[in-house]
C-alpha cells in the first residue's frame, strides 16, 4: 500500500542532501527481509514504479552506458563477483561522488530485486524521467519514432535501440503502451533507455502539439494511397508512426498523417513485426538524408 511504502521510505536512507540523510554511503545487505530490499523489489510492479518514480536497470553494461551519458543511480547494488571489475570500480566511484548509495550484496538479493533466477551482478535503481511533449525540441533531431498502443516490451526496447542507432531524437509512446520502465523493456533497450528521449502522451495531446510546429508525420499503413516506403520523400523533422502489433493504426490516425507508406511484402507474411518495421523506416529516412540525390 502507499502507506506501507511511505513507512519503508522513512526507514531507508537515500541520497538527496536532506537533514539526517547520508551522502556517498556504502553499505552491505545480505538479508532478503531488509526494508530497502522489500521496498525496491516492489519496483517490479508498474503501480509501485509510478508511486516511487523509480525503476530498475540490471547489468554492468547498461549502468555503465547510463554513466557515460551522465545518468547515475540513486542506489547501486553489486555482488562481490563484480567488485573487482574495472568498470564496476569506476561506477562505484561515480555513484559515491554523486551522493548515491553503493550496496554490496549477494546474488540472492539481486534475484529478489530483479525477479530473475540468474541475475546480473549489478543492479541500478534510477529516477524515472518525466518528459512532457511541450519540453521537446523537435529540431534537435531529424527523426523521431512514434508508437501507438505498443504492447510488447521487447518491441519497445528494440525501437529505442533503433532510435539510438539512427540518431533519432527519441520515442513518443501514444495511448496505452507497455510500460517502458518495466524490467523486461529496460533490459531490451540495452542502455538506450538512457540515451533516447522518451515521452508518453495520448493521441489527442500529440497531434495538436505536432501541428503547432514543423514536422512531417509519416504513417505505416496498408491504405490505397500508401506510397512505397522507398519512393516517398521525407522531410525534417520526420515523425514515423507505427501502429499496434496486431491491429495496426486506427484509420483516423493514419488519415491524419502527411503521407502514408507501406513496406512491400513479397512472401506469404502480410506484415512485419512492429519494431522491425520501425527499423526499416528509420533507415530509409536516414539513407535519404545521407544520399539526397539517390531517389
Amino acid at each position: 500500500s502507499r502507506t506501507a511504502l511511505a513507512k519503508i521510505d522513512a526507514m531507508t536512507p537515500k541520497p538527496g542532501g536532506q537533514p539526517g540523510e547520508q551522502l556517498g554511503r556504502r553499505s552491505r545487505i545480505d538479508s532478503l527481509s531488509n526494508p530497502l530490499v522489500k521496498r525496491l523489489r516492489l519496483l517490479r510492479e508498474k503501480r509501485h514504479r509510478r508511486a516511487e518514480g523509480l525503476f530498475l536497470a540490471e547489468g554492468l553494461r547498461i549502468v555503465t552506458e547510463a554513466r557515460e551519458v551522465g545518468v547515475l543511480p540513486r542506489w547501486l547494488f553489486l555482488t562481490d563477483a563484480a567488485e573487482g571489475h574495472r568498470l564496476a570500480a569506476d561506477m562505484v566511484a561515480a555513484v559515491l561522488a554523486s551522493g548515491g548509495e553503493v550496496v554490496s550484496t549477494s546474488a540472492a538479493v539481486l534475484a529478489k530485486l530483479s525477479g530473475k533466477d540468474n541475475p546480473q551482478t549489478v543492479v541500478g535503481i534510477y529516477e524515472e524521467p518525466r518528459t512532457a511533449l511541450a519540453s521537446i525540441d523537435r529540431a534537435r533531431a531529424p527523426l523521431w519514432l512514434v508508437a501507438e498502443r505498443l504492447r510488447d516490451p521487447g518491441n519497445l526496447g528494440t525501437m529505442l535501440r533503433t532510435g539510438d542507432a539512427v540518431g533519432a531524437g527519441g520515442l513518443i509512446l501514444i495511448d496505452e503502451c507497455t510500460d517502458p520502465y518495466g524490467v523486461e523493456a529496460v533490459r531490451a533497450t540495452m542502455g538506450a533507455i538512457f540515451t533516447q528521449t522518451l515521452v508518453q502522451a495520448t493521441w489527442d495531446e500529440f497531434l495538436p502539439w505536432l501541428r503547432a510546429g514543423p514536422g512531417q508525420l509519416v504513417a505505416t499503413a496498408l491504405t490505397d494511397d500508401a506510397l512505397d516506403y522507398q519512393a516517398a520523400r521525407y522531410a525534417s523533422p520526420c515523425f514515423i508512426l507505427i501502429g499496434n502489433e496486431s491491429q495496426g493504426l486506427p484509420a483516423d490516425y493514419a488519415a491524419a498523417a502527411d503521407i502514408r507508406v507501406k513496406i512491400p511484402m513479397l512472401g506469404k507474411a502480410d506484415s512485419l513485426n512492429a519494431a522491425v518495421a520501425a527499423a526499416v523506416m528509420a533507415y530509409a529516412v536516414l539513407s535519404q538524408r545521407r544520399h539526397p540525390g539517390a531517389a
